[in-house]
């Protein structure tokens, strides 16, 4: 059984609350690019990765793809759009097979109901994650790729990051393609972009992930 109280906007709950409301949770399984929502869908659901990850995207006028955040196992998505009642705003697609847990939108009302201070934990954390949005978006716009990647890359240390002896290990497998995704580049310049900063000994990789090794230079590009 899938523990709420791992989900930081339900850690509140005591075991008993989050075992009662367990029953409004579904369970669903997406295959590596499946989409689990387009933007402009109706939002009948709020999402919780369980396994796996998944990317929240905009597609630019020119028909780029931009990942806006990358949503890891025990987080939410869907939750502005869901909670507003207007369309989902973004897509959400599977980065590998996932499972999450899901619960309508009329029974998650119903919840909020129940407990109060989950309107409180969600609006904090919803607004934490528009202002994150703004900052992409915004440095896609104005910032040098370089300093667009370093931004990235710590964003992610802080967020999915473990020390290690080498430096600040991201616990998230990321292709090139990803990152490229991420800051509104190009595959190429992503993959030129990193090989510079591996060679000044910014970061490396190892088992398919990045590891910070500077993060106060690596910081001072941003």
């Amino acid at each position: 059984m899938f523990d709420l109280r791992q989900v930081a906007i339900f850690n509140t709950l005591s075991a008993g609350e989050a075992t009662e409301i367990s029953p409004y949770f579904l369970s669903g399984r997406y295959g590596k690019k499946e989409a689990i929502f387009s933007e402009g869908d109706p939002s009948e659901w709020l999402y919780i990765v369980k396994k796996g990850k998944v990317k929240i995207t905009k597609i630019s006028h020119d028909g780029k793809e931009i990942i806006l955040e990358i949503i890891s196992p025990n987080d939410f998505f869907g939750g502005i759009a869901v909670l507003r009642g207007f369309p989902y705003p973004a897509n959400a697609v599977a980065m590998e097979d996932t499972e999450v847990v899901k619960i309508s939108r009329r029974n998650l009302m119903s919840v909020i109901d129940r407990f109060p201070n989950l309107m409180y934990c969600m609006a904090t954390n919803i607004g934490d994650r528009i202002k994150g949005s703004h900052e992409t978006l915004k440095s896609i716009a104005l910032e040098k790729v370089e300093s667009r990647i370093a931004s990235l890359l710590l964003k992610l240390s802080d967020k999915a990051g473990e020390k290690t002896s080498e430096g600040v290990a991201i616990n998230m497998k990321l292709t090139k393609q990803d990152i490229a995704e991420m800051v509104g580049t190009t595959v190429e310049t992503s993959i030129r972009t990193m090989s510079k900063l591996s060679k000044a000994g910014l970061v490396s990789t190892k088992a398919g992930k990045i590891i910070v090794r500077d993060l106060e230079r690596l910081r001072s590009l941003t």
